[in-house]
């Protein structure tokens, strides 16, 4: 456990320095944006500087993300395990996915980093910066680094265990399997099943079993290469290249700084603060709070964009209040759900500029066609909640206040303006093609600041925590991304590409169907795993056969992500209910948290059928 320990703090001190660097990146690029636009002084040297620091923010937070159990795994049986069984999952996560993964990466990213170097590679372009070979040999560090703590968590587990012959009597399994598959391989015995379908099935199956996600994809990819002989582990030398090739990707690059800038907001008081004076806005209206829930969680999707959040924050806020009051505990459950997700799909939206990147589109195209769905789902919503209240008035009562109307409504557009104002700044420059994403983000930082400092809650602990989270969540993500790079390349050389087109364009032929079973298929994974996880595995399937039906990459792009919202409500597995029962504790059952969640997915399915039938619904803002 002295050792664990060392290496823990190695990872801390990398992951605190990635923090460091995700507040330097945000005032470096919007430093860079002001001086080119206000100025007309732009430095080729300075904006790669930027995308260094991004890469070393993602690629520092690696393991530290790992020291902290931020690499996410699908929990619905995991959680349910008994600690032993935890342990042993971790244990066989880091000894048979991660280190064979990470070692084979470390030793191909060596090779590109050394050619780099005595190539003297520098930049392409005039002005920029030179040693080329820095940056390439920060995926080297960075994959160590993920190796020791890989280390670390394998004696931290193994500590843990109380049963130790568990693990022994496993990993004798295991090593059976192997042998076998070893034998299969080595006399070149044929596949039962074609290889495509079960690397899906393998990778469904730890998926379920509670492995992490991104060691899942990069694990189950290493496994095919070895025992596909049509495949090899040459097909992965590539690998450090397609990664090199994300971490130069300037659209991703927003990703950190809206993650930084809604966990600014998130600590802000922003959202209490909206709750109490919407609440008593509306109050007078039956219904009127679960209406100012609803539009309070449009103003924190349009600002934060993290689910997770803003489900939380509304459940330990509202959830209280409108039981308090005398509202139904479905109404209120549902409510808070429904409204928490709407940051899925609202911009800035990090579904949208995930999917931007992985269907080669224009982040603020999505964003633009995103907002009449956002807008009318809220508007479904509200028209539902306030038929509910009508019909059911003991449900969602009118709550009387003893302050002046006038001075209510005050408080509310003083509460209101901010964000509001915030929120037009950083969209308004993405829709009006002053600003990129990326520098819209930046700017959207330093109004989150002043937001925090107008709530007189801006201090160091609120920008350490934004910073700190921010380097867990983007390593997360971006961790997912090469492990689902990995899964993609080995997948493609397997024919599975090939497959689905040939499936979907020869055996079905017909772009309608194509449209329902993609849904119905992103819908079904949505149930078990995250929308990153599908975003960049499945989706990159689907962009090749999009493009040979003539379908619009953007609306479909709108219909994944309206999907992927409804996914997040539907029970059993929606993670928004994992995350409203987590914050409610005993406040609300699972019985009535199911019940109020229904009639949202109702109403989901009928504005996706709405976009579907009304296709230049999404163009109403600009093409």
């Amino acid at each position: 456990m002295q050792l664990s320990y060392y290496l823990d703090r190695v990872s801390k001190y990398a992951g605190l320095l990635a923090a460091v660097l995700v507040v330097a990146l945000s005032l470096l690029v919007a430093y860079d944006a002001m001086m080119r636009y206000l100025f007309s002084a732009g430095s080729i040297a300075l904006q790669e500087v930027e995308w260094h620091l991004y890469d070393m923010v993602f690629l520092l937070g690696l393991s530290y993300a790992l020291k902290h159990g931020k690499h996410v795994r699908v929990d619905i049986f995991f959680e349910h395990y008994s600690n032993d069984t935890k342990m042993v999952v971790q244990i066989l996560s880091m000894l048979l996915l991660l280190l064979p993964f990470a070692a084979l990466f470390t030793v191909d990213a060596y090779d590109m980093a050394l050619q780099s170097y005595l190539q003297h590679e520098v930049s392409p372009d005039p002005g920029g910066l030179g040693a080329r070979w820095f940056i390439k040999g920060m995926l080297v560090l960075s994959f160590v680094l993920l190796m020791v703590q890989a280390l670390s968590e394998v004696l931290k587990a193994y500590h843990q265990l109380e049963n130790r012959g568990v693990l022994w009597r496993v990993l004798g399994v295991v090593a059976l399997l192997g042998g076998l598959v070893y034998a299969a391989w080595f006399n070149r015995m044929a596949f039962w099943v074609d290889p495509v379908f079960l690397m899906f099935a393998l990778a469904l199956f730890l998926l379920l079993g509670g492995f992490q996600v991104a060691f899942v994809f990069g694990g189950v990819a290493l496994f095919f290469a070895l025992i596909s002989d049509e495949v090899g582990l040459h097909v992965l030398e590539m690998l450090p290249y397609r990664t090199y090739g994300i971490m130069g990707n300037v659209t991703l690059m927003a990703v950190p700084l809206f993650i930084f800038m809604g966990l600014i907001l998130e600590k802000s008081k922003m959202a209490e603060a909206l709750l109490h004076s919407m609440g008593k806005l509306f109050g007078p209206v039956r219904g009127g709070l679960a209406v100012s829930v609803v539009l309070v969680g449009a103003i924190l999707a349009a600002s934060t964009g993290i689910v997770g959040a803003s489900v939380v924050m509304m459940s330990l806020i509202a959830l209280p209040l409108m039981l308090k009051q005398g509202y139904s505990s479905s109404l209120a459950s549902g409510s808070i759900a429904a409204s928490g997700t709407l940051g899925q799909l609202i911009p800035p939206s990090i579904v949208l500029i995930v999917l931007g990147d992985q269907m080669h589109l224009s982040v603020g195209d999505l964003f633009k066609a995103a907002v009449v769905p956002g807008l009318l789902l809220i508007l479904l919503y509200i028209l539902y909640i306030l038929g509910f209240a009508w019909l059911k008035r003991d449900a969602a009562p009118a709550i009387v206040s003893d302050d002046p109307y006038p001075v209510v409504l005050k408080e509310a557009l003083k509460a209101i303006v901010p964000p509001l104002l915030l929120i037009g700044a950083v969209l308004g420059s993405i829709f009006a093609g002053i600003a990129s994403p990326t520098e819209s983000a930046a700017i959207g930082v330093l109004g989150g600041m002043a937001l925090a400092t107008y709530n007189r809650v801006m201090n160091f602990e609120l920008l350490r925590y934004a910073a700190v989270e921010t380097v867990k969540l983007t390593a997360m993500i971006f961790m997912i991304l090469i492990g689902a790079t990995a899964f993609s390349l080995v997948f493609n050389e397997l024919g599975g590409g090939e497959m689905a087109l040939h499936f979907f364009t020869g055996e079905i032929g017909d772009k309608w169907m194509f449209i329902l079973i993609a849904m119905a298929v992103i819908f079904l994974l949505g149930f078990f795993i995250d929308f990153i996880e599908i975003a960049f595995v499945v989706v990159p399937i689907l962009v090749p056969i999009v493009a040979s039906f003539g379908i619009d990459p953007v609306w479909f792009a709108i219909l994944i992500a309206m999907n992927l919202q409804a996914s997040f409500l539907t029970p059993p597995f929606g993670f928004a209910l994992f995350y409203l029962k987590g914050a409610a504790g005993d406040k609300v059952t699972t019985g009535a948290i199911y019940r109020g969640v229904i009639p949202f997915i109702a109403l989901q399915m009928v504005a996706l059928l709405i976009i579907v039938l009304f296709p230049d619904l999404i163009y109403l803002f600009g093409r």
